[in-house]
């Protein structure tokens, strides 16, 4: 695989660029709304406005800038896409590289709270023998890495891309890798892929199924619970993933003209999927909302970023009969997170050494619970040290 060296990299949208957005947001065509109808059809009506409002005239997106631009940002071209980076050292006597990964519709501002807490464990209640440097990209076609628009940019490739960016790019000959969402099935395929090179795979989503399918599960009441959670996932959740899946082109001409529109498309998201009782400010700040939100607009990234669910779709990334993910696991398990197989089932595709269920939180944990996230990944790879 072609790659290049890294080079520095900061992060500055054009003022032309957000003088273009608020106008946009000020020319917003509502639609109508069922009354009194919530959040049952979609995005309320009510609260997107609020949203909107504050993003045109209250949001500062330089102060956030200068936030992200406090790590260390790095740019380097790997197999024809330039893939975009924070590398932060860390803080500790022998720090642990660490590859974290986020996934849609998230972005690198999931992590600005808990890549601190590795990376300086010490600061916030750790150990400094528990530090980590910490590199987290931007996937292909996400943020600030490039879209590669070429066909098969699915999850062995973008696998490769980041293992790459590990060892040749970055030179750490072991690693560790974490993460969430698209983040977990990567992080599945780094390990199953490349297990020389991994020293341990934490997750926050169980990503891939048993080899043998649902047949690999029992008929006990976890497993049953497990099913109809997944059935009425199916039902009433899963309409994001067949448009995304099947068309995501011509999603793109609406959210990619429309900042209301895809902030509606995402917050409905981190609404439905964090662990927050419907009050989607109970988990996160509006700034925190519209940080992310903003990533998508400004770098037009919406479209190639859900086209990952149309490559997957079409090519999905499964075990094959008899694999399974043999560097040392650890998953943590939050309440409200999307996919809550029994431990029996993932043990059928990971080396399951550790089983956390946390008390709190959702599908977004590096933001919404990042003190008990940080603590989970330090504990496990204090477990299965640096061998």
């Amino acid at each position: 695989m072609a790659h290049g060296a890294a080079e520095k990299f900061t992060i500055e949208v054009p003022e032309s660029v957000l003088t273009d957005l608020r106008e946009r947001l000020a020319r917003t065509r509502w639609p109508g709304e069922v009354r009194d109808s919530g959040w049952r059809y979609g995005t309320n009506l009510a609260y997107l406005k609020e949203l909107i409002e504050y993003w045109r005239t209250r949001y500062d997106w330089r102060k956030h800038e200068r936030e992200l631009n406090a790590f260390s940002h790095f740019k380097a071209p790997i197999n024809g896409c330039n893939i975009h980076f924070i590398h932060q050292p860390g803080a500790g006597p022998s720090p642990t590289p660490l590859l974290l990964l986020h996934g849609w519709p998230g972005s690198i501002a999931e992590f600005q709270q808990i890549i601190p807490m590795l990376t300086d464990p010490a600061r916030h209640g750790g150990d400094p023998r528990d530090a980590f440097s910490v590199v987290a990209p931007s996937l292909p076609g996400y943020g600030f890495s490039d879209d590669p628009q070429v066909p098969g940019m699915k999850i062995e490739p973008i696998a490769d891309i980041f293992h790459e960016l590990m060892t040749e790019v970055l030179g750490y000959r072991r690693f560790g890798v974490q993460g969430g969402d698209w983040g977990a099935i990567i992080a599945s395929r780094v390990g199953h892929a490349y297990p020389k090179s991994v020293i341990g795979v934490h997750l926050n989503m169980v990503a891939l199924g048993a080899p043998e399918g649902r047949k690999a599960l029992g008929d006990d009441a976890e497993s049953k619970k497990f099913l109809e959670e997944m059935g009425k996932f199916s039902a009433e959740e899963s309409g994001y993933q067949q448009i995304q899946g099947t068309k995501p082109q011509t999603l793109a001409y609406g959210l990619n003209d429309s900042p209301a529109g895809l902030a509606a498309w995402i917050v409905e998201k981190f609404r439905t999927w964090s662990d927050c009782g419907g009050d989607v400010e109970s988990r996160f700040t509006r700034d925190q909302l519209l940080t992310n939100i903003t990533i998508y607009w400004v770098t037009q990234s919406i479209n190639s970023s859900t086209r990952l669910y149309y490559e997957v779709r079409h090519s999905p990334y499964r075990l094959a009969k008899g694999e399974r993910v043999e560097p040392p696991t650890a998953v943590a398990l939050f309440p409200s997170e999307l996919i809550r197989p029994p431990r029996a089932y993932a043990e059928k595709a990971y080396n399951i050494r550790r089983w956390t269920a946390m008390p709190r939180g959702g599908h977004f944990a590096a933001m919404e619970e990042p003190a008990l996230l940080a603590e989970d990944i330090r504990a496990f790879f204090r477990e299965v040290g640096q061998n």
